[in-house]
């Protein structure tokens, strides 16, 4: 509000409306970026501090009940994550892009990782948000992951300056069809612990479970499905009911994220996990991703480029269970619960062993909704409202 209010002696509007409402507006895009979907915020729009962002992320999602009742959140790991975009001082980047993973029940916020389904939606909100401007074909984004530092090319379909969300490619996992969204993946190795194995080791043992730990796009504990006593075939949602299952996983994640050097890790979703089985639909390999503390419903973005590393260096937990390319860029094709997942990877292998140039592969979006998200404003209210 601008201006002011002769009915109360003058006050100016913005003050007025301070007075009026319990409740802070932010604005917001909410987006279907791959197979997950939240809310897109600029930065400007939040606070700086990350004490007052988390309570502010918390209370705008719901975080605290398993329906996210009190919030825009979906009740599943997948539909409570959040993107903040602004213009990046970086020479090479156009866009600087931090993520968040809202914890669905527990009111934590984890912004460690960063999450490769969001960033699909990251060139065209940017473009909705007016920080890009579009051509009338193709625009190419160069985007910066500040939560990992990992580069990120996205080609975005804007024919006449326009983003378009309509089209004819489908991800499994998502219904229907939609434009293609190209992400090419730079500078994915070691972000967060600064070693392809942080471990040193090819394969470590844990509890009598042989685990390979790698940091590909995303930290990752990669192991044998039957190695925990599971196919690798099972659905999403037999897999979240077997705590047991759950609980044998989370003690190994946590003595591999100390070993990897993440400290302690009981409370943060990193090293997120991976579990493999032999293909069985003419795919690479076999995956149930867990995130950690429960299945992912398909395949993460960055997650999917770990594995198709992991399947592609020699001597990993993945030898012997995977069919392996013989081209390079290799397509490396993951079976997950809900479909396939296809990462083309551009590589070397010699006697230095597996090196890895970029990994690329193509998801789609959608705007679902813009408006305003309200939380108390106990909680944050700005200087000068939205």
């Amino acid at each position: 509000p601008t201006g002011t209010s002769p009915g109360l002696g003058g006050t100016p509007l913005a003050a007025w409306w301070h007075m009026m409402t319990d409740q802070t507006g932010i604005r917001f895009l909410f987006m279907r970026g791959g197979t997950s979907r939240g809310p897109y915020f600029k930065k400007e729009s939040l606070p700086e501090d990350l004490e007052t962002l988390t309570e502010v992320l918390v209370h705008a999602v719901g975080s605290g009940h398993p329906l996210n009742i009190d919030g825009i959140g979906g009740g599943n790991p997948v539909t409570t994550k959040v993107a903040v975009l602004s213009s990046s001082d970086d020479d090479w980047a156009d866009i600087d892009y931090f993520f968040a993973q809202v914890s669905v029940e527990d009111r934590q916020v984890d912004v460690r990782p960063t999450c490769g389904n969001i960033l699909a939606g990251v060139g065209p909100a940017a473009i909705e948000m007016g920080l890009i401007t579009p051509t009338k074909t193709t625009t190419l984004i160069n985007i910066r992951a500040v939560n990992t530092g990992a580069r990120i090319i996205a080609k975005v379909q804007t024919p006449d300056g326009l983003v378009i969300y309509s089209g004819d490619t489908t991800i499994d996992g998502v219904p229907g069809t939609g434009a293609p969204i190209e992400l090419q993946f730079l500078d994915v190795i070691g972000k967060v612990t600064g070693s392809f194995f942080p471990t040193g080791n090819l394969i470590d043992t844990i509890e009598g479970i042989q685990v390979t730990c790698m940091d590909v796009a995303m930290p990752m504990m990669i192991a044998r499905a039957v190695d925990f006593g599971i196919s690798g075939y099972e659905s999403a949602s037999e897999l979240n009911d077997n705590t047991a299952l759950f609980e044998r996983v989370e003690n190994i994640r946590t003595e591999a994220g100390k070993r990897m050097g993440l400290g302690d890790v009981s409370g943060s979703v990193i090293p997120k996990v991976g579990l493999l089985a032999a293909p069985r639909s003419g795919g690479t390999t076999c995956t149930r991703y867990l995130m950690p503390w429960k299945c992912h419903p398909s395949m993460a973005v960055t997650g999917s480029q770990c594995l198709a590393s992991c399947v592609l260096t020699p001597g990993t937990i993945a030898e012997g269970l995977a069919l392996l390319p013989e081209d390079i860029p290799a397509r490396v094709v993951l079976e997950h619960p809900a479909g396939e997942l296809e990462v083309i990877v551009d590589y070397k292998r010699g006697s230095d062993g597996f090196k890895l140039r970029s990994a690329g592969l193509i998801r789609t979006a959608r705007k679902l909704a813009q408006g305003s998200v309200f939380i108390p404003s106990r909680i944050w209210r700005p200087q000068q409202p939205e």
